[in-house]
Order: structure tokens, then C-alpha cells, then sequence
């Protein structure tokens, strides 16, 4: 049973390493999170593929190459606080959470921060604050951010998101249409504006202003 853990957990990284996760860092992250405490019920046996997965609230968990590509396009520090809109299953800021010093996230969906904090205790990941929150208005009383990664697509990066972004800071974003292709861009905030990186291609559930009913 040990034997095919860590055969699974070799696959899982070599899947990371040929779609382009080089970062160490951010492998040695991934190797630390196990995927598979954050996919429950009837998906639980496709944890370790590399693709999307359905989660409560008509959302998804990403697939594990785009978490690790977003987290390495936010070049994050051990000192940086990082914002993150869409905790969904919990995943990707488990996975930050061992890059940054302090990871707050946001959800319009309680059932889903209620259930992902419950996973962050049972891990013993102190160093992350979910809430219940509209993500397109960010989180003003905590900004402003090193970091900022949005896991739902917006048409334009949010104009409130970017306000709370630290000179200097990078922030992560998928725009498009939701039904269209989508490009994941990332944005870096100089003292004189904005430069915008395109990064690649995505599909991501769309940024819905206001709170969820569940």
C-alpha cells in the first residue's frame, strides 16, 4: 500500500514537471498536499489525474498542472500575504500555504470556506484565513496584498482587485467570456501602472459578483 502511494505521488509529480510546474518550490508544495483529502465522494479515485473535478456549488477543483502553473506565475516570497478569490475545495491555498507567510481566501459559497476551513484545521494549516466574501470586491480591510490569484474567470481583471495590490505585488487572473476560451494573464503592478502578461489558455468557472445561497 506504501509502494503505491509513492508510486502515485512520483506520477503525480511527473505529470506537474512535463506540463511546465518546474519551480521547486512549488513542487515541494504540491508533494506536501495530498490532493486527495480535498476530493470526496464519487470523484475520490481521480484525485491524482491531472484534470478538473466537480465539487459542491456547481464549482470545481482546477486540475493540479494549472494550480501549480498559476502558483508559480505569482512568484510568491516566504514574507508575502496573499489574497484568494475562490477558496472552492481548499486546494490551492493549502497548496500556497506553505510559499507565503499568511493566506487569506474568499468564497461567495459558505458550505464550501465552511468545509475547506474544517480540512485547513485537520492539516494544521494555521497560517490560512477563509471567509465568506463577494471575491470581485475583494478584501479591502486586509489589503493591501504581495499576491493575488483569482480562480474564476472575470472579463477584465477586477478594478477593486487591483487597487488592493501592493506596488510591486503580481496578481493571477483567467479573463474571457465564460463560455469562450479564456486566457490566464498576469498582471504586475509597477509604480506607474499595470503591465499584463498573457501566460495561456484556461477554462475556469466565471467570477459572480454577491454571495451564493448555499
Amino acid at each position: 500500500m506504501e509502494h503505491d502511494a509513492s508510486e502515485r505521488k512520483m506520477r503525480f509529480l511527473f505529470q506537474l514537471r512535463s506540463r511546465g510546474v518546474t519551480d521547486p518550490r512549488v513542487l515541494a508544495a504540491m508533494e506536501r498536499i495530498d490532493r486527495g483529502a480535498f476530493v470526496r465522494g464519487q470523484f475520490a479515485d481521480r484525485a491524482y489525474d491531472d484534470m478538473p473535478l466537480p465539487i459542491p456549488c456547481g464549482q470545481t477543483i482546477s486540475q493540479p498542472s494549472v494550480v501549480g502553473l498559476m502558483t508559480q506565475a505569482l512568484e510568491t516570497g516566504p514574507r508575502d500575504t496573499v489574497l484568494e478569490v475562490g477558496t472552492g475545495s481548499g486546494y490551492q491555498a493549502a497548496v500556497l500555504s506553505g510559499l507565503v507567510r499568511r493566506v487569506y481566501t474568499v468564497d461567495r459559497h459558505r458550505r464550501l470556506v465552511t468545509e475547506a476551513q474544517a480540512l485547513f484545521d485537520e492539516l494544521g494549516l494555521t497560517n490560512i484565513t477563509a471567509q465568506v466574501a463577494d471575491g470581485s470586491r475583494g478584501l479591502p480591510d486586509q489589503a493591501p496584498f504581495d499576491r493575488i490569484l483569482v480562480t474564476a474567470a472575470a472579463e477584465d481583471p477586477p478594478g477593486p482587485l487591483l487597487a488592493q495590490l501592493k506596488i510591486g505585488g503580481i496578481m493571477v487572473v483567467p479573463v474571457g467570456q465564460s463560455d469562450a476560451v479564456q486566457t490566464l494573464i498576469r498582471v504586475r503592478r509597477g509604480e506607474n501602472g499595470f503591465d499584463y502578461d498573457e501566460l495561456r489558455q484556461v477554462r475556469f468557472v466565471p467570477l459572480v459578483e454577491g454571495l451564493g445561497q448555499t
